[in-house]
């Protein structure tokens, strides 16, 4: 059996401080991982690193494949896309995604059940991507903020790209609609505030409709998460048992106690609001944003600190952050917020796979788990801003298949 020798390697492995180890693939899975030389085999490739960092493969916790926003590509978004483009350009959104090193990715909502889609394409290897669960449409209540995009004169009997429910029974059926069409989390959206319509005081749906829509996904075996901005609706959420917080604007010492007590996950996505606030500068409702943004930025360390599940993931594609661009929180969380880099690999590693349910496979560098793994030329733990430069990720690994590789050339043995 032919493996891959990953010799001499800076180990991040998601969960400790770094370490000098030789890393052994073979077939899906980390056979060995060992200070001592590994034997070899005749047909294995060994590839001396020279001390290049070896990590797990970074997990996108709020990812949206059906945006297509202005960043790096320059194209303009638009929320009247028909379907089967939005379909075509998710697809190449997932590969960008993995080809930057996220072998994984938890959907924060997508119309025209196209995550599902993704999914089932990306497990038959018609298209490459990262591991997905598949999000759905944003569920709330008539005329919650994501509503207003799609006003009345624009449906005329199709299929919006959000969904509506009034009352709990409203609610249930929104939710088991989106499961029945693939969803395996639910996007619910339950306050305003954080770059949206109103702010986090105002509810987009009533406390009866949001524990009716929480239930209605766990009896079908789904998860939820919710756009939520107000330190009230948090504690709701993590009492209901919503699986990810998003955004969680309002943050306080009462929640984060809470999120640490039950390991609900919180995807704090300050990236897209401070981008919204600088292109935006004299705009009444965006300079409205910063109270919310600069308490987030001064309670989160304390937040990281507490031992709260913080993920990464924004989000990108919409306006002025395009797919590809995610280097840009990892500066935003170091440089501006003062999170140890460390820390915020764990964000995209170790907690991530655990919000996706498979931190038992993956998100550590362990014998046994899955080998997701990136290679880097350098070490982003002394130097964060080495995510943006793509040509220093020399190899992207999923289950043991190398998705790049440009890594030195190897020995045959």
């Amino acid at each position: 059996m032919a493996r891959i020798v990953l010799n001499n390697a800076n180990l991040l492995d998601g969960d400790r401080p770094a370490r000098q180890a030789n890393i052994v693939v073979a077939d899906d899975r980390i056979e060995t991982v060992s200070e001592a030389p590994a034997e070899v085999g005749p047909d294995d490739r060994v590839v001396d690193l020279g001390g290049r960092t070896v990590m797990p493969g970074m997990i996108q916790g709020h990812f949206h494949a059906g945006y297509w926003g202005t960043g790096a590509s320059g194209r303009p978004v638009g929320l009247e896309v028909h379907p089967s483009l939005q379909a075509v350009r998710a697809t190449a959104n997932v590969r960008t995604a993995i080809e930057c090193g996220y072998t994984g990715a938890i959907s924060a909502g997508s119309p025209h059940a196209i995550d599902a889609a993704l999914k089932a394409a990306i497990e038959e290897g018609t298209i490459v991507g990262p591991r997905l669960i598949a999000g759905s449409r944003d569920v709330g209540s008539t005329g919650f903020s994501a509503d207003h995009s799609y006003p009345s004169y624009m449906q005329l009997g199709t299929t919006p790209g959000v969904s509506t429910g009034d009352g709990p029974d409203g609610i249930r059926r929104a939710v088991r609609e989106e499961i029945k069409d693939g969803a395996e989390i639910v996007k619910l959206f339950v306050t305003g505030g954080h770059a949206t319509i109103g702010s986090g005081e105002r509810w987009e749906i009533s406390r009866e409709e949001f524990a009716a829509a929480v239930q209605a996904a766990n009896e079908r075996g789904a998860w939820t998460r919710g756009h939520i901005a107000s330190a009230e609706a948090t504690l709701l959420a993590i009492e209901l048992g919503v699986r990810i917080v998003d955004h969680g604007d309002g943050l306080n010492g009462e929640c984060i106690d809470r999120l640490v007590e039950t390991g609900t996950f919180l995807a704090p996505s300050m990236l897209f609001p401070k981008w919204v606030m600088q292109a935006m500068a004299g705009n009444s409702w965006a300079d409205a944003m910063k109270p919310d943004w600069d308490a987030m930025a001064e309670i989160l360390p304390k937040a990281n600190a507490a031992g709260v599940r913080l993920l990464v993931g924004d989000d990108f594609g919409a306006f002025g952050l395009g797919h590809g661009d995610y280097w840009q929180e990892f500066e935003l969380y170091v440089n501006e917020v003062g999170i140890p880099a460390l820390d915020v690999i764990r964000w995209a590693t170790k907690h991530g796979a655990e919000a996706m349910g498979i931190g038992d496979e993956t998100g550590t560098i362990e014998p046994g788990k899955l080998a997701d793994l990136i290679v880097l030329d350098g070490d982003p733990v002394a130097d964060v801003a080495l995510f943006r430069d793509r040509a220093k990720l020399l190899a992207v690994m999923k289950g043991g298949a190398l998705i790049k590789d440009t890594l030195p050339e190897g020995e045959k043995r």
